[in-house]
């Protein structure tokens, strides 16, 4: 038997759910809350599998009791059900730990299922709502490209600057690039002149300015 807890600011939606869930034989409606407080409260004392929770309520909404029960009581699965597929609503509730999201007109079979997949750790999303999550996810930062004055050498030249930037000693560089000190002196000889410098300290200086050595 999978216990739900139903969250929900309308009594006449919290009535009508528990009424189609526990038409189910394999769901029970444990308790019922009309907002984000009152639904924290209840599941640390009634410990549900699964709490339904809507998004926009009074007190505390559904983010952030979501939230809270995630720090408290983590093995609690919650999967929103809500009129609201605003891409915020979704991406946050589901970085707040919600296993689930999916909107009020979901038919009753496929909101069992849901609840019944959340409940074994699986993730439910509605129709169009993983491109939702995927749109406001953010994406990794562009690499910064190549200061032009280094453009000129070569990759096992620019890991050399990056380490003289770093302050490490020819011995230090070949131990971490497991070459020989030779070949090392041969590389920041190559570096000088590439870069027409006079000696490792600039280097250094140019290596800082471009954030190379970071």
């Amino acid at each position: 038997m999978i216990r739900v807890l139903l969250v929900d600011d309308q009594g006449i939606v919290r009535e009508g759910l528990q009424s189609l869930l526990e038409a189910k034989p394999d769901l029970q409606v444990v308790g019922q809350a009309e907002n984000g407080q009152i639904a924290v409260e209840l599941a640390l004392q009634l410990n549900p599998d699964v709490v339904l929770m809507d998004v926009r309520m009074p007190v505390m909404d559904g983010v952030a009791a979501t939230r809270s029960l995630q720090e408290k009581k983590p093995e609690i699965k919650v999967l929103v059900l809500t009129t609201f597929d605003d891409d915020e609503y979704v991406s946050q509730a589901m970085q707040s730990g919600a296993k689930g999201y999916l909107l009020k007109d979901t038919p009753s079979e496929e909101l069992a299922q849901a609840i019944r997949s959340v409940q074994k750790g699986y993730t439910q999303l509605g129709p169009g709502l993983f491109e939702k999550v995927m749109s406001a996810t953010p994406k990794p930062p562009e690499p910064e490209p190549i200061p032009e004055e280094f453009q000129q050498l070569t990759p096992r030249e620019l890991e050399v600057v990056q380490l003289i930037g770093r302050g490490y000693n020819n011995r230090e560089i070949a131990e971490e690039l497991f070459i020989t000190e030779r070949t090392v002196k041969n590389h920041v000889s190559s570096i000088l002149n590439r870069l027409n410098l006079r000696d490792r300290t600039q280097v250094a200086l140019l290596a800082t300015k471009h954030h190379i050595a970071e």
